[in-house]
């Protein structure tokens, strides 16, 4: 019991870690898509 009770504080981190980057990786994918849709906005505008 005490084996399980000692992996829980490294999990819990290891867990942590994962959500904190899976979220740095969804907000580039996000990012990176605004960028495109802009770009392709002002490009596709005539130039005044």
């Amino acid at each position: 019991m005490e084996n399980i009770i000692a992996l829980i504080p490294p999990v819990g981190v290891g867990l942590l870690f994962y959500v904190v980057i899976r979220s740095f990786v969804r907000a580039d994918r996000t990012e990176r898509e605004a960028v495109r849709r802009m770009e392709e906005r002002s490009a596709s505008r005539p130039i005044d």
